[in-house]
């Protein structure tokens, strides 16, 4: 089993910036996938980011150059620094960790809010 504890949501203007953190902790295998996935209201939970324990990192297109996506392998922590944020960013989002084996554990998901 795996907890997954974000931090670092909040509200913002257009053009600031966020970091988001979400640590780790259980019992798992050191290769694994964290990413990042957020849901607005009356829409789907998408994908934003993911990266390996290797450091492979992969973005959506409307985030590219804008947000990165981190790991401390140390502390079982990833981390979302999100740039640039435009209203249309506003979602809650979702921590998720892929166990090798391929179980997804989420985690409670943190409200980002952009105001224009």
């Amino acid at each position: 089993q795996v907890q997954l504890v974000e931090s670092g949501g909040g509200l913002v203007q257009a053009g600031g910036s966020l970091r988001l953190s979400c640590a780790a902790s259980g019992i798992f295998s050191s290769f694994n996938t964290m990413a990042w996935h957020r849901q607005a209201p009356g829409k789907q939970r998408d994908l934003v980011a993911s990266i390996t324990t290797r450091g492979v990192a992969n973005y959506v297109d409307s985030v590219k150059g804008r947000f990165t996506i981190s790991r401390d392998n140390a502390k079982n922590t990833v981390y979302l620094q999100m740039n640039s944020l435009k209203p249309e960013d506003t979602a809650v989002y979702y921590c998720t960790f892929v166990a090798s084996g391929g179980s997804r554990y989420w985690g409670q998901g943190t409200q980002v809010t952009i105001s224009s």
